[in-house]
């Protein structure tokens, strides 16, 4: 018996590093091995012929980069820039002008404005291009955002994994306890670091952005304790796995999900990570912009994780039941 537990105490650990480095590999290399953009959103303003022809040679040339949606006018298009329902908008004429959002992603403001400047030059034309919605002269690059993204989750993860050693003995209102000051604690800290580290924000929407990452601490650390209190430590490997692992992965980075392969941008709606990252951008540079659905998400999130909270404490009733039970005879 002691070896076979020395055997176990040498091997266990091994595996699990194993397990850990080949998950990673697997789930990031298949993200990255092959970056192409995908459902870039452009509004095109100009007359029906030279849009349908213009849409004809990118779907033919570059398949699935665009989205292309026309628009009446530039004032209607720069609305819908303004939205967020578009990245970019291209008025065709005898002068095209290109207007590309900065804070909707570097780089698909440089695919769009590479791809449309060739394809001008390639007519004779020369194309003029206009940003709008610039990030932040501390942020010039829209990093510290993602940053903010990553410290929140992987902070809100590490805290679960420390309530759960320290603390799987007590009641679910002490672990709801511990959700709701962590997450109170992860916003106002979280903002508070980024803008030191920015030059400061102003303060209506350093205020919400401090409420969309404590909700996101809500749902992640609900959903990762649930997952806890249920299953115990594998529990927290699959709440790592999900939460953590596989929500950055979908997130894209500071890229963003357009240059993921399929299947990665397909979830990537569906998790946290990436409409966090989304909606500190709608509130930070787009007045509030397509906010509202990041939000309803996170809400789900919460409401589910707070469900499994409560399944998991009736799960350790019944299993601690048979325990506190006398035994026959007694």
């Amino acid at each position: 018996m002691e070896r076979r537990a020395r055997v176990e105490a040498i091997v266990a650990p091994l595996v699990a590093g194993l397990v850990v480095m080949i998950t990673l590999l697997g789930l990031i290399g298949t993200a990255i091995r092959d970056p192409r953009p995908h459902d870039i959103r452009v509004g095109i303003v100009g007359p029906e012929q030279a849009a349908a022809q213009l849409s004809a040679g990118l779907n033919s040339n570059a398949p699935g980069t665009f989205q292309l949606t026309t628009y009446d006018s530039p004032n209607r298009a720069t609305s819908a820039l303004d939205n967020r329902e578009i990245d970019a908008v291209l008025v065709l004429g005898s002068a095209p002008h290109l207007v590309v959002a900065q804070a909707a992603g570097e780089p698909i403001t440089g695919v769009v404005t590479a791809v449309f400047t060739a394809v001008f030059a390639s007519q004779g034309a020369q194309l003029t291009v206009e940003t709008t919605h610039p990030y932040a002269a501390g942020d010039p690059h829209g990093l510290v955002l993602f940053f903010l993204v990553l410290a929140t989750i992987v902070s809100t993860f590490v805290v679960q994994i420390l309530l759960f050693v320290r603390g799987s003995a007590a009641g679910l209102g002490t672990w709801f306890e511990v959700q709701v000051i962590w997450a109170v604690l992860a916003g106002v800290a979280g903002v508070g670091i980024a803008a030191w580290i920015v030059g400061g924000y102003d303060l209506q929407p350093a205020a919400e952005m401090a409420g969309l990452l404590a909700l996101c601490a809500l749902a992640i650390g609900t959903v990762t304790g649930g997952l806890a209190r249920i299953f115990g430590a594998p529990g927290i490997g699959l709440a790592g796995l999900v939460v953590v692992l596989l929500d950055l992965i979908t997130s894209g980075g500071p890229a963003g999900p357009n240059f993921l392969p399929d299947a990665y941008r397909a979830l990537s709606p569906w998790m946290p990570a990436a409409e966090l990252s989304s909606s500190l951008r709608g509130v930070l540079y787009f007045g509030g912009a397509a906010t509202a659905a990041p939000v309803v998400l996170m809400l789900a999130y919460f409401v589910v994780g707070v469900l499994l909270m409560v399944i998991g404490s009736g799960v350790r009733r019944i299993v601690r039941r048979p325990a506190a039970a006398p035994a026959p005879g007694h």
